[in-house]
């Protein structure tokens, strides 16, 4: 992507587009708690520190709760031996998400790897009319069958306890260790990274508002208005997180990573546990950007995600 002036277009683009927002019928706050995922929520904390959540109007984190592959519904509806059928075989499962949400992210890797089928509804951030029927106003929310779950990492729990019911115990020490480093740490490298520079916060804009809900005089300005904000804000984090080297830091846990596997194919040995689904699911959607792009090449993680790739396989996604 050309830079135009880096810095300078990307303000001058903010600005020009406050017009823009009023006519879209948002506000330029509105948009940019939009396009930022900001209700992506998890019990702990989010790609955006509290700091600068309140600063432009995102929703706070939740302490109560809380690239798709298309194939026929044939294909989605086998059950794979990850999954026992006989003790959980749910008629319906449906996710209410952001796709680029990293919280989301983690709840698809689950879903896919246990070849739960499940169906997908893309959240619009602005009215957020696809939940409505909810109290609670952030993703992800997992409809299954007539129950609500909310919270990435309690919907993990409880799921995996449905499917195992004769483990009354989750996770293990390490895994737990490391499911909550995921939600601790690594999610905190990803923001100033993605929107390190001014190409590569339009870059993730660009994936952010293409692969969600939005009208398109929506995802003009999200995209435009809210790389600007999160250039600026990205730096702030790196500050509130202690980041000096916002490359280092995400290659630093890329390492860190890998060290924890000690030799294994998996933290769980010879499959996947679930800090394997967590780390994945949360790294999957900057996979294909520069950052993930370069952390790959400039660290040990490509070995391990490429079997975590073949391990979860197909999406088990389907056509609502």
């Amino acid at each position: 992507m050309r830079r135009i002036n880096g810095l300078a277009f990307l303000g001058r683009t903010a600005a020009g587009l406050g017009g823009a927002t009023r006519v879209a019928g948002a506000t330029p706050q509105r948009l940019v708690q939009a396009a930022t995922i900001s209700s992506c929520s998890n019990s702990n904390p989010l790609w955006f520190s509290q700091s600068s959540g309140d600063r432009f109007g995102l929703s706070k984190p939740s302490t109560a709760a809380g690239g798709a592959i298309w194939f026929s519904t044939t294909a989605a509806q086998e059950m794979h031996s990850h999954v026992s059928g006989d003790k959980f075989a749910p008629n319906d499962v449906v996710l209410y998400q952001y796709e680029a949400c990293p919280f989301c992210n983690k709840v698809r890797a689950f879903l896919d790897y246990k070849k739960i089928p499940y169906k997908v509804m893309e959240v619009n951030p602005m009215s957020k009319k696809e939940i409505k029927w909810s109290d609670y106003k952030k993703v992800p929310i997992l409809k299954v069958d007539d129950e609500q779950m909310v919270d990435s990492s309690d919907i993990i729990d409880k799921l995996s306890q449905r499917i195992n019911p004769e483990n009354n115990v989750v996770d293990n020490e390490e895994e737990k260790k490391w499911r909550h480093w995921v939600d601790n740490h690594l999610v905190h490298v990803l923001s100033p990274n993605i929107y390190r520079t001014p190409s590569e916060a339009l870059e993730s804009f660009d994936y952010i508002t293409s692969h969600g809900n939005f009208s398109l005089s929506e995802r003009l300005v999200a995209k435009y208005g809210g790389a600007a904000a999160m250039y600026f804000v990205s730096k702030k984090l790196k500050k509130r997180h202690n980041i000096t080297d916002a490359r280092a830091a995400l290659y630093g846990a890329a390492e860190t990573w890998v060290d924890a596997l000690k030799g294994r194919q998996f933290l769980g040995g010879s499959t996947p546990n679930l800090a394997d689904l967590a780390v994945f699911g949360v790294l999957r959607p900057i996979r294909h950007l520069k950052s993930g792009k370069e952390m790959v090449e400039n660290t040990r993680i490509g070995e391990w995600y490429s079997r975590m790739e073949s391990a979860v396989g197909e999406s088990a996604r389907i056509n609502a």
